[in-house]
């Protein structure tokens, strides 16, 4: 695969340490004429999953051979395998936690490599960083054309994400919040399709928190201001939001409780 010169770049660091700053270095140094483009550095602190999801929902925008770089590492210095991905027309350097399991597990010709050729690292390796040291580098040679193959071994056993999946029980469809985006809106992991697979053409009323929601409306701006809404996202899912204004506020859920809440859809 032809490498697109493009490297995506996303973490757990924040934007107040030098962290993303000192990865940028490390591939420029080695690939001056890398482009490089931040997807997100605020994930939560070890979020594995919002990670993962991140990842799969946007590389599709990305063209082919761009190299994804991702850097959510609970485990980073324990026994857990650096890993270089080929899946989707895409490469995808970062830790095998199961951040890349979505994207893997939807690609039956996907490659995995157990990055083990320190001649692609930093000469040093410390046990607490390998988004500087190993996995950097790495995003950079593979943006330069090296073969995945020539980095180390290659498996096919990844760590397998255990995703929140969807539940039936009578006329009761049940989802969760997956993710709250900039704007206080609820992500949820219920797609359009198996909303109206499940619904049908009758009515209908979607539970969350102290909201009771009995219609899909089309933009952000429908209903009065401060009003809750329900509305299938430019992602293609379930999401909720509040027109101006920020349903994480309205919710009546500590915020830190958020992520995982129950959203229910039931048929009348």
């Amino acid at each position: 695969m032809t490498p697109s010169g493009i490297i995506t770049l996303s973490s757990d660091f924040g934007l107040s340490d030098p962290y993303v700053a000192m990865m940028k270095g490390v591939i420029l140094s080695i690939n001056p004429s890398a482009v490089l483009i931040d997807l997100a550095h605020m994930i939560k602190a070890g979020s594995v999953s919002q990670a993962a999801a991140l990842i799969h929902e946007t590389f599709v925008f990305y063209p082919a051979g761009t190299v994804h770089l991702v850097v959510v590492d609970p485990g980073v210095g324990s026994g857990r395998r650096p890993l270089a991905v080929q899946a989707g027309g895409h490469f995808f350097v970062g830790p095998d936690n199961g951040l890349f399991w979505p994207v893997i597990e939807r690609d039956p010709e996907a490659s995995l490599v157990h990055l083990r050729e320190s001649r692609f690292f930093l000469p040093d390796v410390s046990r607490t960083f390998h988004g500087r040291e190993i996995f950097a580098p790495v995003a950079a040679h593979l943006s330069m054309g090296v073969a995945l193959e020539r980095m180390g071994t290659k498996i096919d056993d990844p760590v397998r994400l255990s995703l929140p999946e969807l539940r039936v029980t009578g006329d009761t469809l049940t989802g969760q919040i997956v993710r709250v985006d900039n704007f206080g809106n609820l992500v949820t992991n219920i797609t359009a399709g198996q909303l109206w697979l499940f619904l049908g053409s009758g009515p209908f009323r979607i539970v969350v928190g102290n909201f009771e929601i009995l219609k899909i409306s089309g933009t952000y701006a429908d209903g009065e201001q401060g009003e809750p809404l329900a509305l299938i996202n430019s992602s293609n899912v379930l999401e909720i939001a509040v027109n101006l204004g920020r349903a994480s506020e309205y919710i009546g859920v500590r915020d830190e409780e958020i992520v995982g809440t129950p959203v229910r859809v039931i048929r009348a």
